[in-house]
C-alpha cells in the first residue's frame, strides 16, 4: 500500500477512493458508495455534513458525478489528455457549494462553501483541491493509469515521476500487456 496524501490533501484522496477496482484481485470492483446512507456515513466521518443532515438518492448521483470527474482530473497529472467534461462537472459543483473567499481572524484565508448538506461538503472537497493546487501539491495526486485499478495515490517520489499506484501490481501488468501486444504484432507480421 502506499503512503497517503498529507492532509487535507487527503480529503480528495479518499473520496476519490470511495471506488476503485482493485488491482490485487482482477474480480473485485470496490463501490463504497452504494447507498445515500454510505454517502451520508462517509461524510459524517470526515465531518463534512452533520449526523441529522439529510441524504438523498439524488445527492449520492451527485457525489459520484463529482468523483468521478475528479479522478479524470487526477489522470492528466500523470500525463493524460485534459478531460474538458470533467472540468466542467468540477465547475457546476463548486458553483453547486457556492464557493466563496473567506478571511479568518488568525490571518488566514481561503475558499469555503456557502451551501449546506451534500452541496457544501463536495464543495469543501473542491476547496481542498483548490488550495493544493495554490500551494503546489496537486499535481503530486494522481490516478494509476492501470485501467483494472485506477486508484487516486500520492507521488512522494522527489522527482514527481511515480506512474502507477504499485509498480509490482499495477505496472507489472501494463508491461506485460504491452509486451503480448508487441508479440502478437510481431507474429502478425
Amino acid at each position: 500500500m502506499t503512503t497517503p496524501a498529507p492532509q487535507p490533501l487527503r480529503l480528495v484522496e479518499e473520496f476519490v477512493n470511495t471506488h476503485h477496482v482493485h488491482p490485487h484481485r482482477d474480480d473485485d470492483d470496490l463501490e463504497g458508495l452504494h447507498t445515500p446512507d454510505e454517502l451520508k456515513s462517509w461524510l459524517v466521518e470526515r465531518e463534512l455534513v452533520g449526523a441529522d443532515e439529510p441524504v438523498h438518492a439524488a445527492d449520492l448521483t451527485y457525489a459520484i458525478e463529482t468523483r468521478e470527474a475528479l479522478r479524470r482530473l487526477l489522470l492528466t497529472n500523470g500525463g493524460a489528455q485534459p478531460d474538458e467534461q470533467a472540468v466542467e462537472t468540477v465547475n457546476r459543483a463548486a458553483t453547486r457549494g457556492q464557493l466563496t473567499l473567506r478571511f479568518d481572524v488568525d490571518g488566514g484565508s481561503g475558499l469555503k462553501p456557502i451551501a449546506r448538506g451534500v452541496d457544501g461538503a463536495i464543495g469543501t472537497i473542491l476547496a481542498v483541491a483548490f488550495a493544493a493546487m495554490a500551494e503546489g501539491s496537486w499535481s503530486r495526486l494522481k490516478v494509476c493509469p492501470e485501467e483494472t485499478c485506477r486508484v487516486a495515490f500520492f507521488d512522494h517520489s522527489k522527482n514527481r515521476s511515480r506512474r502507477w499506484c504499485s509498480m509490482e501490481v499495477c505496472g507489472n501488468r501494463t508491461k506485460v500487456r504491452s509486451y503480448r501486444q508487441r508479440q502478437l504484432e510481431t507474429a502478425a507480421e
